[in-house]
């Protein structure tokens, strides 16, 4: 007669013996010493294409190992790859570590958001790309950059496109405290010396580009990289905001540009050799975004790169203080003169950063 369900219980299990044995399981993973260093440039639905140094260099698509779980790999990082990283078409190499990062520029959804998203890994120079009209500039979210690359340790650049439709005086002397150099230029003006400033900004660095939809960003990236052909569109007449035309973020080659030759239209993807004179850096193209949230900054992150100030707020202010309220000292520190000419300034453009840090300035 059978027996229901609940009259059942684990001692009635049958367990047949391994005559083999069984082997415990390790939590030994291999060393994978002989992984070859790849740079990320462009990351695809579950596949990272990657440049290895060498003469030549190679392009090896790779995918991610199982070990890795849901690390985040972004363009920019360097890996460790084994498996067939010959670079030859229909191959898979996999990817079994990420190499230490040099600098990680990284938001958040908003203020309140724990979790960090990674844009871009081991880039030295943040440019913030900006339209002076059409559509109208937002200064909350250019501060909201700064603050970023402050804490990613990255040099801001600032980019001002269009200038054209509008001047650009009157922005950026609400930016002149914040000694943050910057580039005007419209790609549009036949003979415009704007352009030839940004590719001196740009020669031998890895700089990634952010700003809103609609801010000229992939007209700007085409005209420095004329095999890039990236997407570029309108800005919408009812809400004065672009459409997304980048979908994601790509790791581009900048030709160098001799005065006497033509503009080199060097393929962005296809390996050079190692040393080649025709490269003269890296940008980084990016998704336009609509927010950028830093619930990930500490507030000391941003003041220390105000030098003049921080020593202030180190001597004088409570623990625990924002920077940003009545028992701060470094009223009294600007007063005095501790921050030298033009501290007002400097003191009202870091309150601004912590404003718009913190949300209260959006």
């Amino acid at each position: 007669m059978g027996r229901s369900a609940r009259q059942w219980d684990e001692s009635d299990v049958r367990v047949r013996p391994n005559r083999r044995g069984s082997r415990p399981r390790t939590k030994e993973r291999p060393k994978h010493e002989d992984a070859i260093i790849g740079r990320v440039t462009a990351v695809d639905r579950g596949r990272w294409t990657t440049l290895v140094p060498g003469t030549p260099e190679r392009v090896v698509t790779a995918m991610r190992a199982r070990e890795l779980g849901r690390t985040p790999i972004v363009v920019g990082d360097r890996v460790g790859m084994v498996g067939d990283t010959s670079g030859q078409r229909d191959t898979l190499a996999r990817i079994v570590r990420v190499q230490e990062r040099e600098t990680v520029l990284r938001r958040t959804a908003d203020d309140t958001d724990p979790v960090e998203r990674v844009i871009v890994a081991n880039a030295d120079q943040l440019v913030v790309v900006a339209a002076l009209a059409d559509p109208q500039p937002r200064p909350r979210l250019i501060d909201r950059c700064l603050v970023a690359a402050y804490d990613a340790g990255m040099d801001p650049l600032l980019v001002l496109t269009k200038a054209d439709l509008a001047s650009a005086h009157d922005f950026l002397a609400q930016y002149a405290p914040l000694d943050v150099p910057h580039v005007v230029t419209s790609v549009l003006v036949p003979g415009s010396t704007g352009l030839a400033h940004l590719r001196e900004r740009l020669a031998g660095r890895v700089s990634v580009l952010v700003g809103h939809s609609g801010v000229g960003k992939s007209t700007l990236v085409n005209a420095l990289v004329p095999a890039a052909h990236r997407a570029t569109g309108l800005v919408n007449d009812v809400t004065g905001r672009g459409r997304h035309t980048s979908t994601s973020a790509l790791a581009l080659r900048l030709p160098a540009v001799d005065p006497q030759e033509p503009l080199l239209a060097v393929d962005p993807q296809e390996p050079l050799l190692e040393g080649d004179p025709d490269v003269a850096g890296w940008i980084i193209d990016t998704p336009g975004i609509r927010s950028f949230g830093l619930a990930h900054v500490e507030a000391e992150t941003i003041i220390r790169h105000f030098p003049e100030l921080w020593a202030g707020a180190d001597a004088g202010c409570p623990r625990g203080c924002s920077h940003d309220e009545d028992d701060c000292a470094l009223d009294a520190w600007v007063a005095e003169g501790h921050a030298g000419p033009g501290g007002e300034q400097r003191l009202d453009s870091l309150r601004r950063l912590l404003r718009a840090r913190s949300g209260e300035d959006s």
